[in-house]
């Protein structure tokens, strides 16, 4: 019985490429100095941030209860009046500021988890359409029917959880944690959290304390709420009504013993506080350590940054960065596209404590931006990761097994907003351009073209296919494709070293009798080609004399570099 042939299945198609964008500057500040307070200053900040905190509390509730109305009928100002009695006019309207900013980003993350939700519905019914062990359209079944049933079951849950989020949406109510709720899940799992009740307790006040002060120009050194003198770095804060009593200032005021110095961009902070101009002071506490904190932020205005098409007509090298579990992948690429030296990996632990994790990530975006100096480099190539669809389909998309397991939880650990704000003010700071680029098929892409030449040019360097994948992100970002032209580069050793330029961008013929540009393999009729000291291919006519020597003609360098001879 003759077998019959198997369907060939369509050709998978790729998808369109986003466009590489300039990363805009940072639009605000931020900067932290410790408050050495005493026993009797620890208790008067935390009695008025948890008289303040019930007050933002009760505003969020309120809030909440309006629903989603325009910012017209929020009753915004009705709820400031009520608040100034128990508070004041300015502690009453950055409650309500921050109400509403909270209202809002909830009502963000509802929409972003509808999306999520339906991305995983979508992804599951199309497997459970395709019968176990067969693929369909590109679509893979279920491996067996256990895995099946499980997946159905699972299907009904998330719709039962889409609805409610559905549900929450169009009534307008999101669900607010003040506090967060995660650490309002650890108060369940103490044991396993390496906390006491007091500990947790302690850390859960400390959380829902409210000691924010919005700016206001014009106001005495930027803030009247909480005052800080840049003479002597003393800090004044004004009491709410009800707790006027513990003053020891005129005017309502309360003085705390230390002062602040804010050595971090002092500065730009001294030059907004000496012109009365607006900044936000915001008093913390962290229990971990028993430490208060006073962070100073402030807006900047924004900076015209270039594009990615003038960075390429400016002939800029940038510096391609593709970011992984364990390192960062960075090679230094031209204005044509071409690798430059050898590439780069720099180590980028993210385990253990977040405190350590932040600065590991910021040791490794200042040791990017220390090579990006010292190659003569004008920005940052990277991918605009976000990875949102990869974390809601799971399983479906990555893979199965403990194989896949293991890489699920690899994505899920990359640090992808953290390193993407960290490189975006750290750069900016340093005179640095960031593009970012579309990153699929980078990691494909750059493997097939550029791994094998590049670690020919590399002798020293073991090269991966991270770092392949790095030139391709810098090539995007410039806006050249991924594949180099054929026969620029040839595999010789002395050829390799050399730089050719003219791969990416064409470059015009010169006019008259001038010979066409020529790269390595194109035949030419009537000349021969040979090496001048430079290491540059070098084009005279074949002499008639038999005598060895060469004849007093011109050597024209490479017209790859440019187009025409010289």
């Amino acid at each position: 019985m003759a077998r019959g042939r198997r369907k060939r299945e369509p050709k998978r198609v790729l998808r369109a490429l986003a466009e590489p964008f300039t990363v805009s500057a940072p639009a605000g500040a931020r900067i932290r100095d410790r408050l050495s307070l005493s026993a009797e200053d620890a208790r008067v900040l935390r009695v008025v941030g948890e008289h303040l905190g019930g007050c933002a509390r009760a505003d969020l509730a309120e809030r909440v209860r309006i629903g989603r109305v325009a910012v017209k009928e929020s009753r915004r100002a009705e709820r400031k009046r009520a608040l100034t009695k128990v508070s004041s006019s300015r502690w009453a309207g950055a409650i309500t500021r921050t109400s509403e900013d909270q209202y809002q980003l909830s009502l963000r993350c509802l929409f972003d988890e509808r999306a999520s939700l339906r991305r995983s519905i979508v992804k599951i019914r199309q497997r459970l359409a395709v019968p176990c062990g067969q693929r369909a359209g590109g679509v893979r079944g279920y491996l067996n029917q256990a895995e099946r049933a499980q997946k159905q079951r699972r299907l009904q849950v998330l719709i039962a959880r889409l609805a409610v989020v559905e549900a929450r949406i169009e009534a307008g109510r999101p669900a607010v944690v003040v506090g967060g709720r995660r650490l309002a899940k650890v108060r369940h799992h103490l044991t396993d959290a390496g906390l006491s009740e007091a500990g947790w307790r302690e850390r859960w006040e400390a959380a829902r304390l409210f000691l924010t002060a919005d700016g206001e120009s014009g106001a005495p050194y930027g803030n009247y709420t909480i005052s800080v003198d840049p003479v002597d770095g003393t800090v004044t804060i004004v009491l709410p009504e009800p707790l006027r009593h513990l003053a020891n200032a005129p005017r309502g005021r309360y003085r705390l013993a230390c002062t602040v110095t804010f050595n971090h961009r002092r500065e730009e902070w001294l030059d907004r506080v000496t012109a009365h101009r607006a900044v936000r002071y915001d008093i913390t506490h962290g229990p971990e350590r028993g430490r208060w904190y006073l962070d100073a932020s402030w807006s900047t205005p924004q900076t015209v940054l270039p594009t990615p098409v003038e960075l390429a007509a400016a002939g800029v090298r940038m510096l391609a960065v593709d970011l992984n579990a364990g390192h960062l992948a960075a090679c230094v690429i031209d204005a044509h596209g071409n690798p430059v030296g050898r590439p780069f990996t720099v180590p980028a632990n993210l385990t253990g404590p977040t405190s350590q994790r932040d600065g590991r990530l910021r040791q490794a975006v200042s040791e990017l931006i220390h090579l990006a100096k010292a190659n003569g480099c004008a920005g940052l190539a990277i991918e605009n990761l976000g990875f949102d669809d990869a974390r809601a389909t799971g399983r479906e998309t990555m893979g199965r097994g403990r194989r896949g397991k293991a890489f699920r939880r690899t994505v899920a650990g990359l640090p992808t907003a953290r390193f993407r704000e960290r490189v975006r003010g750290m750069a900016h700071h340093a005179g640095l351009v960031v593009v970012a680029v579309d990153p699929a098929y980078t990691s494909r892409w750059g493997g097939q073209h550029w791994k094998q030449p590049l670690q020919e040019q590399s002798k020293t360097v073991v090269v991966t296919g991270h770092h392949a994948a790095a030139v391709a992100i810098g090539r995007r970002a410039l806006g050249h494709g991924a594949r180099r032209r054929p026969g620029v580069t040839a595999h010789d050793q002395r050829i390799v070293q050399r730089r050719a330029t003219g791969q990416t961008v064409p470059r015009p013929r010169a006019c008259g009798t001038a010979s066409p540009p020529r790269t390595t393999g194109t035949p030419h009729q009537g000349i021969k080609t040979c090496r001048d000291r430079s290491d540059q291919l070098a084009l005279f006519p074949v002499s008639q004399d038999r005598s060895g020597r060469q004849p007093a003609s011109p050597v024209y360098s490479d017209p790859a570099n440019t187009g025409r001879h010289r």
